[in-house]
């Protein structure tokens, strides 16, 4: 559980280390959008290909991606399966009243799946290589506008970065918490489903109390220091636009027009 690296930061010197928050985070959703343009076997190539030299740019490794997927593979999985059993077209192998699994079913099901990994993916870079302040400031720039509507963007982007940056501490917790709970005897996964979900109630309440207790020293710390909610505030750090950002959406546009060429001209469709 405590392989999940989503909101992890790890420092390094890469290019993508030194890009505006503002453009990786504008590029990483604009990239998630795109997903829905691939198609056939063409767009999802280059989608891959696009993604994998992301990685490679980002100077993290790839063993560390991959076990940062794992945590999520078997939700992952399931969304497949229910995508296969219950999706027909094309060849039918099996049909057993509601359940069919056919050519379709499965090629559905392989795109589903490519489209969750390169999410989790894409999303894992975000968080590697933008520090979690860096990451607060540029969800507050990209949400100003909608101060015109009365959103709390302020407030609205603090607490979007602090759930990112304790997931991986609350997962690290939970961990910790198995194993002493382990230490003492506790068998996870072992006996009928009611005893599987009794002996996860040690795990929850101890996780509950660390929790709240997490939330009140940040919360005094935050007041010790001076935070209003709703208070008019300025900022340290000034975010700075450079060529290499400019680049990076450059580079999303011209992603995009690839795909819709190979979304025309592929040899199969969706």
């Amino acid at each position: 559980m405590n392989q999940l690296i989503l909101g992890r930061y790890f420092p390094g010197g890469s290019i993508l280390h030194l890009m505006d928050p503002r453009a990786k985070l504008a590029s990483g959703i604009y990239f998630i959008l795109i997903l829905f343009l691939a198609n056939n076997w063409q767009t999802y190539a280059i989608l891959w290909a696009f993604t994998l030299f992301v990685m490679r740019m980002s100077g993290v490794s790839f063993r560390i991606y991959i076990k940062g997927v794992r945590p999520l593979i078997w939700l992952i999985l399931f969304t497949v399966f229910l995508q296969i059993i219950f999706t027909a077209g094309g060849t039918i192998y099996v049909d057993w009243g509601p359940i069919t699994i056919s050519s379709y079913g499965l090629e559905m099901g392989f795109y589903i799946f490519c489209r969750f990994v390169l999410i989790v993916f894409i999303s894992t870079v975000l968080t590697l290589t933008t520090k979690p302040i860096d990451l607060t400031d540029g969800i507050n720039y990209l949400l100003r506008p909608l101060k015109v509507f009365k959103v709390p963007v302020d407030e609205l982007s603090l607490m979007l970065s602090i759930s990112l940056r304790f997931i991986p501490n609350l997962l690290d917790e939970t961990q910790k918490v198995m194993d002493a709970q382990r230490a003492r005897g506790t068998e996870f996964g072992e006996g009928s489903l009611f005893q599987q979900m009794k002996s996860l109630v040690p795990i929850f309440l101890p996780l509950f109390v660390s929790s709240l207790n997490r939330a009140e020293d940040m919360a005094n710390g935050m007041e010790v220091r001076g935070y209003q909610s709703g208070g008019k505030r300025s900022t340290f750090r000034q975010l700075v636009w450079q060529k290499h950002d400019t680049g990076c959406l450059v580079v999303m546009i011209i992603l995009t027009i690839a795909l819709f060429i190979l979304r025309a001209n592929g040899f199969e469709h969706i």
